[in-house]
């Protein structure tokens, strides 16, 4: 190991958990039996976190299972800051670089992680050597207890073996990443690394020429660090992670997986350019106004499958042939000409868009490798061959998917398996007319055919089956059971099948070898799919209710807004609110007694930006926006026991990390400060905070019960006073006074002398 010291760092032996079995070849990784030596460790560091908070991984995704490997590499010496990344997920082909420079607290490194929520992190070894464990490395163990750790020697995380791979691997379309990433030698040891480590856990190597690789910096999007996302329940409900009940939940109406996780990644990841932004609600805008081009695409899009997974596993080689794989190659080659099938009728219901991004989706449509493929494709495979629902039918699919005189033995192997089956099927009617039962053949993949029958016990002779039958297993009337003479047919049936699946593997494979260099179209594909995906989702999300199309100004005005998640909880329309912040008056401060609605009003604000900022329309009657560079939040009363932080500890990490971290084109919400103290000191430091945030020309909210903070409109003219009113009602005895909240904003602070 590279642990001298085993009290610091635990050996995880555990295997690891992945998505399905034919991901992995390999089960755990000991020390010494890989070409990278990498050790398996879960390091943990006992140091308290330094301003940041933020929840253990599996809070922010667990509508998919993690399939995302991420390498992390930081400089060292005078470079310690620079951090360079790589991750490619196992279900999509595609390598993401990035390199940037991150301050101490390392927000951008850890929000980024929190956006891929890594299955597996690589680090180097020399980041976790006892007694020396890197900060970053220490932070990193700290957040994602739920991903695996793996060191790999620092010597496989080599720029210029990066650079090679690249040039071996990425499809000639996306070689411009060359000139962006030659000098970035943290993120090309990153990736050195990372390829490495995935094709040798994989068992398979990636066909030249292959990936989609893309460098992303941190600009051009807007960052929501871990908290804020949590707090705003952005993709997960804070109650009950299985529930809908958040953002992503309200916009989600995507019919496929990419278009989920598109729509997942763009709300955790803003845009932060208007013209992106206005391109888009332009898509969304034509999609509302025209209903046939909306159903027509909805009616398309929704046919296609995980055209990223598709694309992961033809690309990849595996290293050793087994049945597995031949079936698997067989499967996704026939998915391949479903998926291609249907470029022509989304071309159909493109061709009479207007607006310039729909018009560019159907020009690249036009592709004429769509149509190279698939006549390759059409000359080996038959055309009614499809993808289709039910294990026996795909597999009768994959049987007969080659055209017959191709290969003289496999049409000798697929007469003998028919003859099987009919043999199977004649068995069963035999054994019916004698016993005189209503038996019939049912089928499943993991007992092959099976006698199935739905018969009331009373019926059977003493309430038994015939001795002859084995394997009884019995669900209300129905019984499946089966019989050594069928048992001894199903074994040659799979004989049979496993040689037709090898001739036919072999046909499959020379196909893919002539099809490898026109491959990249499909990256093209399913980044258009994913994204009309994403759009239809918009637009039918605007159906449901009267949202409207956002603008885009210096000025944060919104007229009659409301909840987006309120309103598909509650019976009735939330009450809307205004909101009016610009340069001059970018304070507001907003005081009410408790459940008057401040801190729904402060999320209602935040979702808002984020659903502008993401292409959709808003729940408001009008509404503009300042694009926001950063959207920070400190909501929440909680202590955290994990991280040995107490209530006031947890208030003062999360501000300390906005001010440090703040710029001038941020959205700052802040629901209540200073509570975990003593009422004095919570006001000075409410005070402070207040008065540093002013300085700034970020737009920010501040919800508060100390009324004393209320004055410092006083002293700064951009500071603004609001209030939610309560109206007090005697009861009709005229004895009793209870509140009744209106959930109405107006000017000025509270007036209520006796709340808290």
């Amino acid at each position: 190991s590279y642990f001298g010291d085993k009290s610091s760092c635990v050996e995880n032996t555990s295997t690891l958990n992945l998505t399905s079995s034919s991901v992995r070849g390999l089960n755990s990784t000991r020390v010494g039996e890989t070409p990278l030596s990498s050790s398996r460790s879960v390091c943990r560091s006992h140091t308290p976190l330094m301003g940041y908070s933020v929840t253990s991984s599996s809070a922010v995704s667990t509508h998919t299972a993690a399939s995302v490997i991420v390498a992390v590499v930081e400089g060292r010496g005078l470079a310690r800051g620079e951090v360079g990344m790589a991750s490619i997920d196992l279900k999509n082909p595609e390598v993401i670089l990035s390199q940037f420079s991150d301050n101490t607290t390392y927000a951008k490194v850890i929000t980024k992680l929190k956006i891929l929520t890594p299955l597996e992190i690589l680090m180097s070894n020399t980041a976790c050597d006892a007694g020396n464990t890197t900060k970053l490395f220490s932070l990193i163990t700290e957040h994602f207890k739920n991903a695996t750790f793996t060191t790999v020697r620092r010597k496989y995380f080599n720029e210029t073996k990066g650079l090679e791979y690249i040039e071996q691997l990425c499809a000639s379309e996306f070689s411009t990443v060359f000139m962006e990433v030659q000098s970035k030698y943290y993120c090309l040891a990153a990736a050195a690394a990372l390829l490495k480590y995935v094709e040798f856990i994989q068992n398979s190597v990636y066909a030249p020429k292959s990936l989609k690789v893309r460098f992303q910096g941190s600009e051009k999007t807007a960052m929501i660090d871990s908290s804020s996302a949590q707090n705003l329940e952005l993709v997960i409900n804070n109650r009950d992670s299985r529930n809908c009940h958040t953002l992503f939940g309200v916009l989600n109406y995507t019919k496929t997986p990419g278009g989920s996780r598109r729509l997942r990644s763009n709300i955790l990841e803003p845009l932060a350019d208007a013209e992106t932004i206005n391109t888009r609600l332009d898509c969304v805008q034509e999609l509302l106004q025209d209903e046939e081009l909306f159903f027509g695409l909805q009616a398309v899009i929704s046919k296609f499958l995980d055209t990223e997974q598709l694309l992961s596993v033809l690309v990849q080689i595996p290293k050793q042939d087994t049945v597995k794989t031949a079936e698997s190659k067989i499967t996704n080659l026939i998915y391949l000409k479903h998926t291609l099938e249907l470029v022509e009728p989304l071309k159909a219901a493109l061709r009479s868009c207007t607006t310039p991004l729909l018009k560019a989706y159907y020009s690249a449509l036009e592709d004429t490798r769509f149509g190279i493929i698939l006549e390759k494709i059409t000359t080996v495979i038959n055309d009614d061959t499809r993808y289709t629902k039910g294990c026996l039918s795909m597999r009768t699919q994959k049987c007969y998917a080659v055209k017959p005189n191709i290969n003289e033995f496999l049409d000798i192997a697929r007469r003998t398996y028919t003859e099987i089956v009919d043999d199977i099927a004649g068995m069963i009617a035999q054994l019916a007319e004698k016993y005189n039962l209503p038996m019939k053949t049912s089928f499943s993949s993991a007992r092959g055919f099976f006698i199935q029958m739905n018969v009331d016990c009373s019926t059977l002779p003493n309430g038994q089956l015939p001795s002859e039958f084995t394997k009884i297993t019995k669900m209300k009337n129905t019984y499946s059971f089966t019989s050594a003479d069928l048992i001894k047919m199903n074994e040659r049936c799979q004989e049979s099948l496993r040689e037709i699946y090898h001739m036919t593997y072999l046909i499959v494979c020379k196909l893919l070898n002539e099809v490898y260099e026109h491959i990249h179209c499909l990256y093209k594909l399913s980044d258009i799919v994913s994204m009309l995906d994403m759009l239809l989702s918009f637009a039918h999300a605007c159906t449901l209710s009267n949202y409207v199309r956002p603008e885009f100004t210096d000025t944060l005005a919104i007229k009659q807004g409301w909840h987006p998640i309120l309103e598909k909880i509650a019976v009735e329309k939330p009450v809307p609110n205004n909101t009016y912040l610009t340069e001059g008056n970018n304070f507001v401060i907003i005081t009410g007694p408790n459940m008057s609605g401040k801190s729904t009003y402060l999320k209602q604000i935040a979702l808002c930006q984020i659903m502008a900022q993401i292409g959709s329309y808003v729940p408001a009657e009008y509404c503009s926006f300042r694009i926001a560079e950063q959207i920070f939040t400190r909501i929440g009363m909680d202590d955290d026991i994990e991280t040995n932080a107490s209530t006031f500890m947890k208030e003062m990490k999360e501000i300390t990390y906005i001010i440090r971290n703040a710029n001038d084109k941020s959205l700052i919400i802040i629901d209540e400060l200073g509570r975990g103290t003593s009422a004095e000191e919570g006001i000075g430091i409410c005070y402070a905070a207040c008065e540093y945030l002013l300085n700034l020309k970020a737009f920010t909210l501040f919800a508060t019960h100390f009324l004393e903070l209320c004055h410092i409109d006083a002293l700064y003219p951009n500071v603004e006073n609001y209030h939610f009113e309560v109206r007090h009602v005697r009861s009709s005895t005229g004895n009793k006074e209870k509140i009744a909240y209106t959930y109405t904003l107006s000017k000025g602070y509270t007036e209520e002398k006796n709340y808290g």
